[in-house]
């Protein structure tokens, strides 16, 4: 514990706090915690709640936490000021470990089976509710906030401001998580050259429509040629018409995980996540909540035309337009390519890496700071159909297991709501630009900077953001499911395989976890796998698995962003 800048007597500590915490609070409040959605005034009443609650535990005899997260601004951010500013206010001590999200998953797992404590609070993604659900190893935080840890959740919290809940609630309506940070996947691309006149005509010459934002994968395929192809140099320097990763690595199999099959087509119509049959190809019985197979034989669509379709052109765009290094690269090496000038665009971008694409004096600003490029929904391929998901959005949320003791909960508890708090989000919302509250994403400061973040703004203030989803509940478990794509995926990248022959070897291998699933039995909702038929039969145009299609590749059709703007800030999706 912190040496005090003042000295309270027991009993001033047994009724209020310690001025040195109040001014603590006032210092961190005026310093760093600006600008806010409250006064000054209505921070330092949450922040007095905070310290009384603090030291409540701490005559119980807390002393520290230790929390673990993934690796992003977000949360670098946390663990380097937020930690810091925790422990100087409340007089709690706060290690939080960074660390990537592969390493993080399976820690996570590993402590949810052996019901082991390693950490009080954890950082992992919304992906892992229908896991949570199942298991019965998490925390359901609707039951903590009304019970044990009542008198510990802030009564400013205010849940209904946060914009992820639906995502972090499960089947049976309790909420199992709180959002920490949401990003979503988006189109990338450089403004800029789209608006020149000379490559517009170039582009209208060759292929008979405007260039713009791409509405379907045809359209991005033609512009990725044309940039890598036609255009080649701008400015003298080689570039490329798409931005992509493919090493063998656990965060490739986020690539196809994060809705690429669903972007696609393969999936059902239905948000968020397709019913029955999901963004992963995994069919629900009409309980909706029952896997019965990942498998077209089973019913399911991982191994269907859409998902071949979706791994081969995935395969195609790395290997014909994107820099020959982007096959070895993974998700964090590749996201901060497109800020070095030379990406026209890129159909699978992470908002999370925005932050480092409006620093000054990159390639990818202006002058003025303004930026280059702006984003836009992802194009979609010939499966897809309105009303399908439209994306996947990331929403990484605390998380507490039922092995933790309950004081350390509590603090971890106490500690998650401070770092999501309205006196901390606005400032951390523009640190990291992973919004999880409405508040923040409708403040003035945002009105007033959304020229400097390409699109980010509007994108999260217009009914677009619920059409981008997680991973739901059709996955079962997700940590044992998740690590099966990766593998799978790099069988076919070296040629191993054909795509055809790499999905059916994953959807073989995700069946065989669900038939282990069935035999060990879960707490809720245990798998229960359909019998196999043939594959041929299986397909129809009535609902996935989606039979073929004669024609894959229909012409290209784009959109001006000025329009696709317009719509999100009149309220429309596109």
């Amino acid at each position: 514990m912190r040496i005090r800048s003042c000295l309270c007597s027991v009993a001033v500590l047994a009724s209020t706090s310690c001025l040195a915490d109040t001014a603590a609070a006032k210092r961190w409040i005026e310093q760093e915690f600006q600008p806010s959605s409250l006064s000054q005034e209505q921070q330092l009443v949450e922040m007095q709640w905070f310290i009384n609650a603090a030291q409540r535990l701490q005559s119980q005899g807390v002393r520290s936490i230790r929390v673990v997260s993934e690796k992003i601004d977000t949360h670098e951010y946390e663990s380097a000021t937020l930690a810091k500013a925790f422990q100087e206010i409340t007089g709690i001590a706060v290690q939080q470990d960074v660390m990537p999200e592969g390493d993080l998953v399976d820690k996570l797992y590993a402590a949810m089976q052996t019901r082991q404590h390693t950490y009080d609070g954890w950082i992992s993604d919304s992906d892992l509710i229908g896991t949570h659900y199942r298991m019965g190893a998490v925390v359901p935080l609707s039951d903590y906030m009304q019970g044990a840890g009542k008198e510990f959740t802030n009564p400013g919290l205010d849940l209904h401001d946060f914009i992820g809940t639906a995502f972090t609630t499960a089947p049976d309506g309790k909420m199992y998580q709180l959002p920490d940070q949401q990003f979503a996947n988006l189109y990338w691309f450089r403004a800029d050259w789209f608006a020149r006149k000379d490559l517009r005509e170039r582009f209208k010459a060759r292929f008979g429509y405007e260039l713009g934002v791409p509405l379907n994968w045809s359209a991005y395929e033609d512009i990725a040629d044309f940039f890598g192809n036609d255009v080649k140099e701008i400015d003298g320097r080689k570039v490329y018409g798409h931005m992509d990763y493919g090493k063998r690595d656990p965060s490739l199999g986020w690539r196809f995980t994060d809705a690429w099959l669903s972007m696609a087509g393969a999936a059902d119509k239905g948000i968020p996540n397709g019913l029955p049959v999901d963004e992963w190809g995994i069919r629900v019985a009409s309980d909706q909540c029952t896997p019965v197979g990942a498998s077209v034989a089973r019913g399911g669509a991982t191994n269907s035309p859409a998902a071949v379709f979706a791994l081969t052109k995935y395969l195609d765009w790395l290997k014909k337009y994107a820099p020959p290094e982007a096959a070895n690269m993974t998700f964090n090496d590749a996201g901060p390519v497109p800020a070095q000038g030379q990406i026209a665009q890129q159909i699978f971008w992470y908002t999370a890496f925005t932050a480092p694409l409006t620093q000054p004096g990159i390639p990818a600003v202006n002058a003025d700071g303004s930026p280059k490029w702006r984003m836009a929904p992802s194009p979609h391929g010939p499966y897809w159909k309105t009303g399908m998901q439209n994306g996947y959005q990331d929403v990484g949320s605390w998380t507490f297991l039922l092995s933790t003791p309950p004081t350390q909960l509590a603090a971890a508890w106490l500690y998650a709501q401070f770092v999501t708090s309205k006196t901390v989000s606005l400032r951390k919302s523009i640190i990291g630009l992973t919004f999880i509250r409405e508040s923040d994403i409708k403040h003035d400061y945002f009105t007033k900077n959304a020229n400097r973040y390409g699109g980010l703004i509007e994108f999260y203030r217009s009914p677009a953001r619920v059409a981008w989803t997680p991973t739901g509940n059709n996955v079962p478990d997700y940590p044992r499911m998740a690590r099966l794509w990766w593998p799978h995926v790099s069988s076919a990248i070296s040629g191993e395989k054909s795509p055809q022959a790499a999905m059916d070897s994953l959807a073989l291998a995700m069946d065989d976890v669900l038939a282990d699933l069935q035999r060990t039995g879960m707490r809720q909702c245990t798998p229960r796998l359909n019998p196999q038929r043939d594959p041929a039969r299986m397909l129809t145009t009535k609902g996935a698995p989606w039979k073929k299609l004669d024609n894959e590749k229909p012409k290209g059709e784009t959109i001006a962003y000025d329009r696709l703007l317009q719509a999100w800030k009149e309220g429309r999706v596109q």
